[in-house]
C-alpha cells in the first residue's frame, strides 16, 4: 500500500535559517489537511529553531466531502479504528523514512505532533518504529487498541498529552485511557488538562507542546 501513496503538504524551514538539525511532523485531524496545523509551526519553531516542520495531507479524501482523513470514522468500532490506523500507518511510515533520509537526520531528531485523528496516528506509529523518535505531542486524541501496545511496542519515545475537559468530539476521558495504556507499556507520559477547552489547541496547550519540543530536541 505505501507505494500507492506519496504524502505531501506544506512545510516551514528552520526559523533560525540554515540546514535543519531536527524534523517536526504535524499530523492533522479528520476532515482537515496539512494547512490546518502548519500554522502552529511559527510558534513551536521558537522552541526548536533548527527544526524543519512538515504537515502532510492525510492520504484519503474525507468521507464527509471536504478535507482529508487518515481513516474513516463512520464506523467507530474498535476493529474499524484499528484496521484504518494500521493501513494509514504503513503510508505514514514511508513518508517519515523519506523525510529523514532527505534531511540526513537520525530518528532521534524527529518529533511527531498530532491533533485528534493525527494524535491517534502518532501514538500508533511512533512505538512501532524500530528506533525511538525524540518524542510525541498528542493533542485531543486517543490511543487506538491500547491492549496491543505492550506486545507491539518496539521503541518508547516520551509522550505528552494535552486535552480539553470540554472536548465535544473526542471524550476528555480518552486522555486518561491513553496515559494508562502507554504507562502499562512502560512509556514515560505526562498529561495536561485544559479547563473549559473544547476540541482544539489553545495558547497554553501550544506552550506545553513547545516546552516539550525544546526539551526533547534540545
Amino acid at each position: 500500500m505505501p507505494g500507492l501513496f506519496e504524502l505531501s503538504g506544506p512545510a516551514m524551514p528552520p526559523v533560525r535559517g540554515g540546514a535543519p538539525d531536527a524534523l517536526v511532523v504535524l499530523l492533522h485531524g479528520y476532515g482537515a489537511d496539512g494547512n490546518d496545523l502548519i500554522a502552529l509551526a511559527p510558534h513551536l519553531g521558537q522552541a526548536a529553531p533548527g527544526a524543519q516542520f512538515v504537515s502532510p495531507n492525510a492520504p484519503f479524501p474525507c468521507e464527509m466531502g471536504f478535507g482529508r482523513q487518515w481513516f474513516g470514522a463512520s464506523d467507530r468500532s474498535p476493529e474499524a479504528y484499528l484496521g484504518g490506523t494500521r493501513a494509514a500507518a504503513a503510508i505514514l511510515d514511508g513518508f517519515l523514512d523519506d523525510q529523514l533520509a532527505a534531511l540526513g537526520l537520525e530518528e532521534g531528531r524527529m518529533a511527531l505532533v498530532g491533533f485528534s485523528q493525527g494524535t491517534m496516528m502518532a501514538l500508533h506509529v511512533a512505538p512501532r518504529r524500530p528506533t525511538a523518535c525524540a518524542g510525541v505531542v498528542g493533542y485531543s486524541g486517543r490511543l487506538v487498541a491500547p491492549e496491543l501496545l505492550p506486545e507491539e511496542a518496539v521503541s518508547r519515545p516520551p509522550v505528552v498529552l494535552v486535552h480539553g475537559d470540554a472536548d465535544e468530539v473526542v471524550p476528555y476521558a480518552a486522555m486518561a485511557e491513553a496515559q494508562n495504556g502507554l504507562e502499562a507499556a512502560e512509556f514515560s507520559v505526562e498529561s495536561h488538562s485544559r479547563p473549559g477547552l473544547g476540541h482544539g489547541i489553545d495558547q497554553e496547550a501550544l506552550v506545553l507542546g513547545a516546552r516539550f519540543l525544546a526539551k526533547v530536541l534540545g
